[in-house]
């Protein structure tokens, strides 16, 4: 394995714990609302038990049949561990941290968790060695019906938080905030680690570098 290649494989593998770990911090500040998608989750999971990261993975796995059928291609091996990856991070975090019912402290969490997650996602698509499912399905609208990022993110979450909500899943003020804010400090995380990423690895700086053929 070459050193570049190496590198890549570090900082996605090392991405999706760190993202795990965010997804619980948040989910542990559950009064001010979590994310949509885990909304839907923790909605399934109060309906149907096994555990969120189990729905997590579960419905990874069906966006994956969809978008493999969509686009007619097999999805990279990079989307297949991020599914399997990231709901058992998920999983082990949510059972590590411990429940707190002070809602100064679950702010706390929730806030930080925040960070961390946009710091997780920075760190695993930075190599561009594959989406994760729910980014997939962004892209298949995108591609398929001409609609922008924006729009088809934004509909997909509205989507998955009120059918959550409608499951018994905590939404809040905070769902709003994880829907609208992580995109912004994207913006800052992904350009950040991306540049550690070609740092460290020893290539020039390209945004189309790290594409995995």
């Amino acid at each position: 394995m070459s050193k570049q290649l190496m590198w890549r494989w570090a900082f996605y593998l090392g991405g999706l714990p760190v993202l795990g770990l965010g997804i619980a911090m948040t989910i542990k500040g559950y009064k001010l609302g979590i994310g949509p998608w885990d909304v839907f989750h923790v909605g399934l999971y109060q309906q149907f038990g096994l555990t969120i990261g189990s729905w997590s993975i579960i419905m990874g796995l069906l966006i994956i049949i969809a978008t493999t059928i969509a686009f007619k291609e097999w999805p990279k091996i990079g989307t297949w561990l991020n599914m399997i990856l990231l709901g058992m991070f998920i999983d082990l975090f949510n059972w590590l941290l411990p429940d707190v019912e002070a809602l100064s402290i679950q702010t706390v969490l929730f806030v930080v968790g925040i960070l961390v997650i946009s710091c997780g996602i920075g760190i695993y698509m930075s190599p561009n060695i594959g989406a994760g499912p729910r980014d997939s399905l962004m892209l298949v609208f995108v591609e398929k019906f001409g609609m922008s990022v924006k729009r088809v993110r934004t509909t997909i979450e509205v989507i998955v938080a009120l059918l959550g909500w409608l499951l018994g899943g905590p939404v809040g003020v905070g769902t709003v905030v994880i829907a609208l804010g992580i995109g912004q400090i994207l913006q800052v995380t992904l350009p950040l680690f991306r540049k550690l990423l070609v740092k460290v690895a020893g290539e020039p700086n390209d945004d189309f570098l790290f594409k995995v053929k």
